[in-house]
């Protein structure tokens, strides 16, 4: 990975730096007396009306390497407007920075206002600063490093645990971004348990991978049914991921956390057509994004916390031997599952090791688990470019979607919750004596009613956490996390940059 590093200066120190650019954001540049460089924004201010309005970059020779960038980030005092101004001003002005030569700019953040919601600001316009720095692995890979030239970042009052906590987020964030955003062959299956197990090399998360068809076929037969047609082909072969984070010292939380890695969903028997298929290498997304947290976990070392996650990183292909509509697969949990529609997979990749880590839940320290997925359109229509969190009635009773949603909206990683229903347990029950749940309807989610609360009824129900709600003997919290709207930039899945959608929300939730 090529993420910049994050150093710690004051306005003062810049000058002795190697920095070359100062990157100044405010929302009023004409209220920042007590900036050092306000006569030259002034000044600037009466020769060019740009200024406030846009990003602009000037030779300024007061700002290290006589460049400097001001940008605006609109107005901030609407009932609308929340951090994301900061993230939006950063990107657009790391790229002029950029253009410009600057290889080690700095940020500063002037006039931040005092309210609750833009505490972590300095953060959020690093996140977005490297947002728009982040390339493709297999771009990288073509051009070298060239094409992401700034391997430093300082940022001006920054603390040092700060600079920790961006170094660390960071990380998770690029890795999140390269595993999502890198296409098919590149990051097959085996090659993403590659890639993991390079990511964590020496680190304090233990990696280990099953490779082996039969011990697939035996202990997850929901996923093994959703890889079976890729079975043809040896570099497409399902790999299960697993990674742990056991810290030093006393565990007071454990989470355990599913990712569903579909490096590519043709849709299966129900075929994607239309055009529908571009961009469907990015439905691994939820693994993705699971690995970058553990990638951040691995950095700052938090403690008190204990994280395992399970990635289930597979193809789901077209062939003679795909699984269709109207199979009745046994999971691994004993429940009898009828396929309604192949192109709902994710699900049932995921279903079996939600299952293995609600056997292990039963045994650690408070443990929340979590599902992670670009699981359905429906989430896209109805939240935007949002997060989905739908949670069951442990987790509703500990407001843990709740704390999650908050904490994104700190860190520009926005989410909303949903509530799950009677009527989504309804909606998968059994038609017949022969099984005992139903995958999904026939139709495309988007145009389904409650087409991402449903879902996770049904991984309760497949997994056998709808044996652990409030009113078993061990209730046991579980939220559904769809990043289906959130996971990349503008809704674009074959173009936009991924997004690393709820790293920041748990990282910020856990280990901070």
């Amino acid at each position: 990975m090529a993420q910049p590093t994050f150093l710690q200066s004051s306005l003062e120190q810049l000058a002795t730096s190697e920095c070359d650019s100062l990157i100044l954001i405010s929302d009023d540049f004409s209220a920042v007396e007590a900036c050092p460089l306000y006569n030259e924004i002034k000044q600037l201010q009466q020769v060019d009306q740009r200024v406030g309005k846009q990003v602009l970059l000037t030779v300024c020779q007061s700002a290290p390497g006589q460049r400097l960038v001001l940008a605006p980030t609109g107005r901030i005092n609407r009932d609308y407007d929340d951090v994301r101004r900061y993230f939006d001003a950063a990107k657009l002005a790391i790229v002029e920075a950029k253009a410009a030569g600057s290889k080690a700019p700095a940020i500063m953040l002037l006039n931040v206002p005092s309210s609750g919601k833009f505490q972590h600001a300095l953060s959020v316009a690093a996140m977005g600063a490297c947002q728009a720095l982040w390339q493709p692995l297999e771009a990288r890979e073509h051009h070298g490093a060239s094409i992401e030239p700034i391997a430093q970042l300082y940022l001006v009052g920054a603390s040092e645990v700060q600079i920790k906590q961006f170094n660390a987020l960071t990380a998770g964030q690029y890795a999140a971004r390269d595993l999502c955003g890198t296409e098919p062959e590149r990051m097959s299956p085996p090659k993403f348990a590659d890639y993991c197990v390079d990511l964590f090399a020496q680190s304090p998360v233990s990696t280990s991978v099953i490779d082996d068809i039969a011990v697939i076929d035996k202990e997850y037969p929901m996923l093994s049914a959703v890889a079976r047609a890729s079975y043809a082909v040896e570099r497409h072969h399902p790999r299960v991921v697993k990674l742990t984070y056991h810290p030093a010292g006393e565990i007071k939380k454990t989470l355990l956390i599913v990712g569903k890695g579909l490096v590519y969903d043709t849709g299966g028997a129900d075929l994607k057509v239309g055009g529908a298929m571009a961009g469907m290498s990015r439905d691994k997304g939820g693994a993705a994004s699971v690995a970058g947290f553990m990638k951040a976990v691995a950095e700052y070392q938090p403690q008190g916390i204990k994280v395992v996650a399970l990635l289930a990183v597979v193809r789901n292909s077209i062939g003679a031997d795909c699984f269709v509509p109207d199979e009745i697969i046994t999971s691994r949990s004993g429940v009898r599952v009828r396929i309604g529609n192949t192109d709902a997979e994710g699900r049932l990749a995921m279903g079996d090791l939600l299952h293995e880590l609600k056997e292990q839940a039963k045994t650690e320290v408070n443990p929340e688990l979590f599902t992670v997925a670009t699981l359905t359109g429906h989430a896209a229509r109805a939240m935007g470019p949002y997060t989905a969190l739908v949670e069951n009635g442990p987790a509703l009773a500990k407001q843990l979607s709740y704390t999650l949603a908050q904490q994104g909206d700190l860190w520009a990683d926005g989410s909303e919750v949903s509530r799950s229903r009677r009527e989504d347990y309804d909606f998968v029950r059994p038609r017949t004596l022969a099984d005992d749940v139903i995958s999904s309807n026939t139709a495309p989610s988007a145009v389904t009613a409650r087409g991402h609360q449903f879902p996770m009824a049904f991984l309760a129900i497949a997994s056998g956490l709808d044996k652990h709600g409030l009113d078993s003997e061990l209730p046991l919290p579980y939220i559904h996390v769809d990043i289906a709207g959130s996971g990349v930039e503008g809704g674009d899945w074959q173009h936009g940059k991924p997004t690393a959608a709820s790293v920041a929300s748990f990282f910020a939730t856990y280990c901070l």
